[in-house]
């Protein structure tokens, strides 16, 4: 208990000793699973701003619409923390209960956060203004782990990983639509910027999937790096991109012509342990976290290189990126 107090002490010190900085940048929050904190990175400088308490195992976090907030997840109970950006402080915890297990997250642009509940197979709604849950939607399926929304608010699809299934949600009323067989085991989900391609990662057969979201026909299969855990379109649409936790690296895929493009490899080691990955705003930069080195690479895409390796705290998983506060 004393050495629980020590940390939360020394943390707030430190997120007080760092609020004088103003970042040079946009900023990169941290999901630190091993610790229970945020970091929050200034990527014009590459240092740590600060860092912050959570709730128990955050993983994925999602900024809101004004790039203002951000809300981490908290895997190993049953909350969401708020955080004021600019300030690193925390504003609030949301208790989604009776939902347990949230991981991927999304924030809405009329407001709402919708956030996968695994252990209660649910995607749960939540009004972060009011601070409450509003309702919580069923999928029946084990594992629902990751969500893709699309940019309207009205349509979520979970992947759900033992289940070998994706579910389709209708936001608007509240309701689950079907369930997509995709085989395997399905974690890693995006959608292509046009949203007419549901792509999702395979973590046993090392392949991405791509689905028609109006038949939900498939499409295409491509071969990925080992263990694609994640899957991101760049915000161009040109690229499809997976993290390949058993390979250290990453394979580019064309976005319209569903081609293998090329694989890269970032550490090249599978104890890297490297999970999330997200893009820069303009899509010239890939940020890979490598959870089993307490660091996330920051890698151009055009070449592969990886420019730097920025500070995260313990198992730095969840990315996010919000604009430079003004």
């Amino acid at each position: 208990m004393l050495r629980h107090a020590a940390l939360a002490f020394s943390l707030a010190a430190s997120s007080i000793a760092c609020a004088a900085q103003s970042p040079k940048g946009p900023v990169l929050l941290i999901g630190n699973k091993g610790e229970d904190t945020v970091s929050f990175v200034d990527l014009g400088t590459g240092t740590e701003l600060g860092r912050s308490p959570t709730g128990k195992m955050p993983h994925e976090i999602a900024i809101s619409p004004d790039g203002k907030q951000a809300a981490v997840v908290a895997y190993g109970d049953q909350t969401i923390d708020l955080f004021d950006i600019a300030t690193r402080t925390k504003l609030k915890t949301i208790d989604l209960a009776p939902n347990e297990g949230p991981h991927g997250i999304a924030w809405l642009r009329d407001g709402r956060i919708v956030v996968t509940t695994e252990r209660s197979q649910s995607l749960a709604v939540v009004d972060p203004a009011a601070g409450k849950l509003l309702s919580s939607i069923k999928t029946d399926q084990a594992g629902t782990h990751m969500v893709a929304v699309t940019a309207d608010g009205t349509t979520a699809y979970t992947s759900n990983i033992p289940a070998g299934t994706v579910s389709v949600l209708d936001l608007n009323r509240g309701k689950k639509l079907r369930d997509i067989t995709v085989g395997g085991r399905p974690e890693g989900i995006a959608l292509s910027r046009d949203e007419l391609v549901l792509w999702v990662g395979d973590l046993e057969g090392s392949r991405v999937q791509a689905f028609d979201t109006d038949t939900f026909d498939k499409l295409a299969e491509v071969k990925t790096g080992g263990v694609p855990i994640r899957v991101a379109a760049s915000p161009d649409g040109r690229w499809i991109v997976t993290s390949n936790l058993g390979a250290g690296g990453i394979t580019v895929i064309d976005a319209v012509s569903r081609a293998h493009v090329r694989d890269v490899p970032l550490s090249g080691d599978e104890k890297a342990g490297q999970v999330t990955i997200i893009f820069s705003a303009d899509g010239q930069r890939l940020y890979a976290a490598e959870t089993g080195s307490n660091v996330i690479a920051e890698v151009d895409l055009k070449s592969g290189t990886v420019l730097r390796r920025l500070p995260a705290g313990k198992n730095g998983d969840g990315l996010a990126i919000a604009p430079k506060p003004q």
